[in-house]
């Protein structure tokens, strides 16, 4: 049986899944608060996507850590403001050396990132452009509901294709793509409560998804042909 990963290890596998053209620090934060949610010593991942920065932890997941848009220069050179706005406690971190065969620690290991939706999304994105896939248009979908008293969230990926629009969680044991109209694309709210008609969303937000270059330099030398073949499936 694999040992369970440590946050460190999983902070790096989920570097790892980002892929390396992917803008992301693995960092080491020391907690001085007495009374805190996080433990005294927290490894994280911060990364960018969709003009801002993340914050993800095995803990709690990913959530948005800049605090204004358009200031990412400043947020990269900087921590400290981010951090203990997520936590006063918040009082020291350092940078973390990348790891060379970070690839290899995410491939050692099958099993899913712990509270990883986030990351597995773009992921997800990544092994389909990898593979050939067409994709003119990508965002990552994140839904809340309330439940018991707290609010959870959860992250899928939505994509477009000449083919039509399709979701895809990542974590869902069937692995495999839904296929949605293309005017739920357009409404995350609405999407969202279609894709867990068992529950009532609270909110859904839309997080922009750059294609990786590899989706782009193809979309551009096949543009003609994916015009033509938008207007056969409309």
């Amino acid at each position: 049986m694999l040992r369970a990963a440590s946050p460190l290890e999983d902070a790096r596998r989920a570097r790892a899944l980002l892929g390396p053209g992917k803008w992301a620090r693995v960092i080491r934060v020391e907690n001085a608060a007495v009374r805190s949610a996080y433990p005294r010593e927290v490894f994280a991942l911060v990364f960018e996507l969709g003009g801002i920065l993340w914050f993800y932890t095995d803990a709690d997941g990913t959530q948005s850590f800049s605090l204004h848009r358009n200031n990412l220069a400043a947020e990269k050179a900087d921590f400290g403001p981010l951090l203990r706005d997520i936590e006063p406690g918040f009082a020291r971190y350092e940078v973390l050396p990348a790891v060379m065969d970070d690839s290899g620690t995410a491939a050692r290991r099958g099993e899913d990132l712990p509270n990883g939706c986030f990351v597995e999304s773009y992921a997800a994105l990544r092994e389909r452009v990898a593979r050939g896939e067409l994709i003119v248009r990508a965002q990552l979908l994140s839904y809340y509901v309330d439940l018991g008293g707290r609010r959870l969230g959860h992250t899928v990926l939505t994509y477009e294709t000449p083919g039509g629009a399709f979701v895809l969680d990542p974590l869902a044991s069937s692995k495999r793509a839904r296929r949605v109209g293309r005017r739920l694309t357009g409404d995350a709210l609405e999407l969202a409560q279609v894709l867990r008609p068992d529950l009532t969303v609270a909110r859904a937000v839309w997080v922009p998804a750059a294609l990786p270059a590899a989706a782009s330099l193809l979309a551009v030398r096949d543009g003609a042909a994916e015009k033509e073949m938008a207007r056969m499936v409309q």
